[in-house]
C-alpha cells in the first residue's frame, strides 16, 4: 500500500511538471524573437496564469489528477482556443491541456498530439501560405517522439498496474496460507495435548480409581477407612470424567467419522443414559456442511453448554435445535433448570471459552436466563453460499437470524431419550 501511494504520488508530481513544461515552453517560444512591450505581452501571460489557475484547482486541489473532470476538460480547451485565437503560436498549448490524460489514456493523448500538429501546420499555412519541408518534417518528427514517449508512459503504466495486482494477489495468497497454517498448527497442538491428558492423568486416576476399589473390597464393610476409600474413589472417577471430558473437548472424536447432526444426536443421548435427563436433538432444514474445523468448534460448544446443564443447572429435561435456514445455521441449547441473571454473574471460564470459540469461527454466541426460568444458549452461524449449480462456494452470508422459509427440501427429525 504505501508503495503504491508513493508511485501514485510520483506520477501526479510528473504529470504537474510536464504540464508547466509545456506551458512555460509554448508562452516563451511564442514570446521569443518578437519585438513586444509588457502591455503587448500581457494577453499571453495573462492567459497562461488563468490555465495554471484552473489547472491548480481541479487537478491539484481537488485530486483530479487520476480521473480528470469533464468541467476541467471543457474549461482548459476554452483557455487553450482563447490562447490560440490571441496568437497562433501558443498552440502547442494543447499539448498542456492533456496533461492529466497522458500517463493514463494514451489513446487520447496520442490524438491529442496529432490534432495540435495538424493544426499548427493548419495555422502556418494560413499565415504564410505555404509550409516548409523542414517545418512539416519538424512537425512531424515532433508528432512522432511525442506519440512514442505517450505510449511508452503508458505502457509503464499499464505494467506498473499489472503489477500491483500480481503483488496484492500474492499478499492475499500468503494470509490465507498463513492463517490455514496458523489453523492446522493449533489443531495440531489440541490433539497433542489431547493424547497427553490421555495417557497421563487419564490412566493415572484410572489406576487409581482401580487401587482403591481393590482396597475396599479388603476393608470391612462400614469401617471408617472404607467410608474414607469410598470418597477418594468418588473423588477420582470424578477427575477420571472431567480428564475424559477435556480430551473430548480438545478432540472431538464424534466427528471423526460423523456430521455434526449425529454427532449432537449422541452428545443428548449420552446426557439422557448417563444422567436420567430428558434430553433430545432435533434438526430442522437441509443439512448444509461446513468446513471440519468449525463443526469441531460447534460441538465443542454444544458439549460444553450440556455439561453446565448436567453440572449447575439442576435441569430436568435439555434441548438443542438445529435450524438450518436458508444463509445461516442457528443452534439453540435450553434446559428447564435453575436459570441465573447474566447481567450480575460473572461468566465463568466455560461461558468465556464458548463465546470465543464462536467468535473465532465467525459466529454470534448469546446467553439468555433468569432465576427459576432455565437457560438458552444461542448459536448463530453463516451458512457457505450455494452456487447456482448446487456447489457450495467460499462466500458466507449474513448472520442475521430470521424465520425459516416453508420449502419443500425442510426437514425435521427428534431423537428423544429417556
Amino acid at each position: 500500500m504505501a508503495q503504491q501511494q508513493a508511485r501514485e504520488r510520483w506520477q501526479a508530481a510528473l504529470q504537474h511538471a510536464f504540464f508547466l513544461t509545456v506551458l512555460a515552453l509554448s508562452v516563451l517560444g511564442a514570446l521569443a524573437g518578437t519585438d513586444m512591450t509588457a502591455g503587448a505581452a500581457l494577453p499571453q501571460v495573462g492567459l497562461a496564469v488563468g490555465f495554471i489557475a484552473w489547472y491548480a484547482y481541479w487537478i491539484v486541489l481537488r485530486g483530479g489528477a487520476d480521473r480528470p473532470p469533464l468541467p476541467y476538460l471543457i474549461g482548459a480547451a476554452v483557455g487553450w482556443a482563447a490562447m490560440a485565437a490571441v496568437d497562433p503560436a501558443l498552440l502547442p498549448v494543447g499539448l498542456a491541456v492533456l496533461a492529466p490524460y497522458c500517463l493514463r489514456r494514451a489513446g487520447w493523448s496520442a490524438a491529442g498530439v496529432l490534432v495540435v500538429g495538424a493544426l499548427w501546420l493548419w495555422q502556418r499555412f494560413a499565415t504564410v501560405g505555404y509550409v516548409d519541408v523542414r517545418e512539416f518534417w519538424g512537425c512531424a518528427l515532433g508528432m512522432a517522439a511525442a506519440v512514442t514517449i505517450v505510449g511508452y508512459i503508458a505502457t509503464l503504466e499499464r505494467e506498473g498496474h499489472k503489477r500491483q495486482r500480481l503483488l496484492d494477489e500474492l499478499t492475499a495468497t500468503q494470509a490465507e496460507r498463513a492463517a490455514a497454517e496458523r489453523t492446522a498448527g493449533v489443531l495440531a497442538e489440541r490433539q497433542r495435548l489431547a493424547r497427553e491428558v490421555h495417557d497421563t492423568l487419564t490412566q493415572g486416576f484410572a489406576s487409581i480409581a482401580m487401587l482403591l476399589d481393590s482396597v475396599r473390597d479388603e476393608l470391612a464393610p462400614g469401617a471408617p477407612a472404607a467410608r474414607r476409600v469410598d470418597q477418594a474413589m468418588r473423588t477420582a472417577r470424578d477427575n477420571l470424567a472431567e480428564s475424559r471430558r477435556l480430551v473430548h473437548a480438545l478432540r472431538p472424536a464424534p466427528l471423526d467419522d460423523t456430521p455434526l447432526t449425529d454427532a449432537v444426536r449422541e452428545l443428548t443421548g449420552r446426557l439422557a443414559e448417563e444422567t436420567g435427563i430428558e434430553a433430545f436433538a432435533t434438526v430442522t432444514g437441509q443439512p448444509a456442511a461446513l468446513p471440519a474445523g468449525t463443526e469441531g468448534e460447534l460441538l465443542r460448544v454444544v458439549q460444553e453448554a450440556l455439561t453446565n446443564a448436567r453440572r449447575h443447572a439442576q435441569a430436568a429435561s435439555v434441548s438443542v435445535t438445529l435450524s438450518y435456514l436458508d444463509d445461516v445455521l442457528a443452534i439453540d441449547i435450553q434446559d428447564d433448570g435453575t436459570g441465573f441473571t447474566p447481567a450480575t454473574r460473572h461468566p465463568g471460564v466455560g461461558m468465556t471459552t464458548m463465546r470465543e470459540r464462536i467468535a473465532s469461527v465467525g459466529g454470534v454466541f448469546a446467553v439468555e436466563s433468569a432465576p427459576g426460568e432455565g437457560t438458552t444458549v444461542t448459536i448463530t452461524m453463516p451458512l457457505p453460499a450455494v452456487s447456482p449449480t448446487g456447489e457450495a462456494t467460499s462466500g458466507s452470508a449474513d448472520t442475521s437470524t430470521h424465520d425459516a422459509p416453508n420449502s419443500a427440501t425442510r426437514t425435521t427429525s427428534t431423537v428423544m431419550a429417556p
